[in-house]
């Protein structure tokens, strides 16, 4: 008899067990064609074998752009960095007087934001090496919540650090 309870716990629990296994949906593993355009906008190959000369020129930029470096792994090919501003929205604010004003009680607005920047670089032939940049954001509120984190996608800023970057670039090869 207790063998049969034993049998019957064990089945129970490899179906309960089984019954908690979710499974992965296919299409959740590809790429859009959103996130191949991104990838696009990040990254940029470069005429150079050393790394370590565009990571420096990289961190050059970040620091002329305002960012504090954060984090530097020159032999994986990594630097982070990060610069705090405020995240105040005029919007945001308006709204809140508002609802107040109606009886509504106070509303969190969004109040400082901090945003970092990851410089990653990978070789991709003997002579060059791609590096990719992404920006992300996190906002805090007036509670000090966090009330958004996001990825930053906006072409003109990762155009304005790769032209940067590009002169710099030239510029240390030249010896300028």
């Amino acid at each position: 008899m207790r063998q049969f309870f034993s049998t019957c716990l064990i089945i129970l629990t490899a179906t309960s067990l089984v019954a908690c296994v979710q499974t992965i949906p296919k299409e959740a593993l590809q790429l859009t064609n959103e996130s191949f355009e991104l990838r696009q906008l990040q990254t940029r190959s470069f005429d150079t074998s050393s790394e370590k000369k565009l990571l420096t020129a990289g961190a050059g930029v970040l620091q002329d752009l305002g960012y504090n470096i954060d984090e530097s792994e020159m032999d994986l090919g990594v630097i982070v960095g990060s610069k705090d501003r405020d995240a105040t929205e005029a919007g945001q604010v308006v709204g809140a007087i508002l609802i107040a004003a109606l009886g509504g009680g106070t509303v969190p607005i969004d109040k400082d934001q901090k945003i970092r920047a990851s410089l990653i670089t990978h070789p991709s032939g003997k002579k060059t090496t791609k590096l990719r940049v992404t920006f992300q954001r996190i906002v805090w509120n007036t509670q000090g919540q966090v009330s958004k984190t996001e990825s930053i996608e906006d072409p003109k800023i990762y155009q304005e650090f790769f032209d940067k970057l590009s002169k710099a670039v030239f510029l240390e090869a030249n010896e300028i």
